[in-house]
């Protein structure tokens, strides 16, 4: 039975709210493993919530611990970006809990190497590509000194990292649309979770 839900998709296409509607909701009761970056923390973010922000020092520390599950680094028009899962004791299989992860469809492949496939459930959601470039000028907009370019490239770096040959290879075959209400998307997920995982909820 899968314990680790985990939510993926490119970027702009409203996976982390999805995913807070599904940490909020009672029925499910599942726990959110943070994800740790090295990025600088976005207007409106808080430590512990969005991410664990940490910094190179923070990052090697874990690395030489032994203690990386999945890591991954974007060259960005600031620098290098990492982002990456700590074994920091917040996921511990075998019990009742279960979990979620917000990642990208490299950092699942290191869960599935990590944990055991068996262990993880794939949610992959989408956006038509219009719809996605749109939401991710929108989102830049908000920031004190918006970077347009660091859009196109995050754009342009999700179409090859979320190809169709990349999602085929990975198993990811269930899909959910996010293009309309987003309260749909998030029944339709509950639904899935619930239906792959119902023992969980007993």
């Amino acid at each position: 039975m899968p314990e680790i839900m985990f939510i993926m998709g490119k970027s702009a296409t409203g996976k982390d709210h999805v995913a807070k509607a599904l940490l909020s909701d009672p029925e499910l009761k599942l726990k959110p493993v943070l994800l740790y970056t090295t990025r600088p923390m976005r207007s409106g973010e808080r430590e512990g919530v969005e991410y664990h922000f940490t910094d190179d020092t923070g990052l090697e520390g874990f690395e030489a611990a032994d203690k990386v599950i999945e890591k991954r680094t974007y060259q960005t028009v600031a620098g290098p970006w990492n982002y990456f899962t700590a074994d920091d004791g917040q996921i511990q299989l075998g019990g009742e809990n279960h979990y979620l992860v917000i990642g990208t469809l490299e950092a699942y492949l290191s869960y599935v190497k990590y944990f055991g496939r068996e262990h993880l459930y794939p949610i992959y959601i989408e956006v038509s590509d219009k719809e996605r470039l749109l939401r991710s000028i929108k989102r830049e907009e908000k920031n004190e000194h918006p970077k347009f370019n660091e859009v196109c490239r995050r754009y342009l770096a999700d179409e090859e990292d979320f190809s169709e040959n990349h999602l085929m290879e990975a198993g990811i075959c269930e899909r959910f649309n996010n293009d309309g209400d987003i309260a749909d998307t998030v029944e339709a997920v509950k639904a899935s979770i619930v239906r792959e995982c119902r023992p969980m909820l007993k």
